[in-house]
């Protein structure tokens, strides 16, 4: 099975820094596309930040110029920096993975575990 596994979060104050880092596990033949979301209970899943597989990197609203995602496709992992962090970047973030597991799959979306990011003033 295919998941994404995702390391850090936290706590922090509003200015600071957090880095965010996403594998996808399993056997994966092929990603397309990287990320990461947020999303606060009852509402939508949002794009915080993706990149492609040839590393275009393309941003959410109200995070471009504060986040920087990354991605290394040798080791399937993603990464998103997030600087200058605001009381209204707390939320919760998922990392993502679109690819497929087998060469004749359809492209699907594979999800890790939400990671909680707090930013207090």
């Amino acid at each position: 099975m295919c998941s994404c596994r995702r390391l850090g979060g936290g706590s922090v104050q509003a200015g600071g820094s957090l880095r965010l880092s996403c594998v996808a596990t399993g056997n994966f033949f092929n990603i397309e596309e990287m990320g990461w979301y947020r999303q606060a209970p009852g509402k939508q899943r949002d794009l915080v930040a993706g990149v492609s597989k040839d590393g275009t990197p393309y941003y959410g609203d109200g995070v471009k110029g504060r986040f920087t995602i990354s991605r290394d496709n040798h080791k399937n992992t993603v990464e998103l920096q997030m600087d200058s962090l605001k009381p209204e970047d707390t939320n919760i973030y998922y990392c993502n993975a679109y690819g497929r597991v087998r060469r004749f799959d359809r492209d699907d979306d594979y999800w890790g575990q939400g990671t909680l990011v707090t930013v207090s003033s």
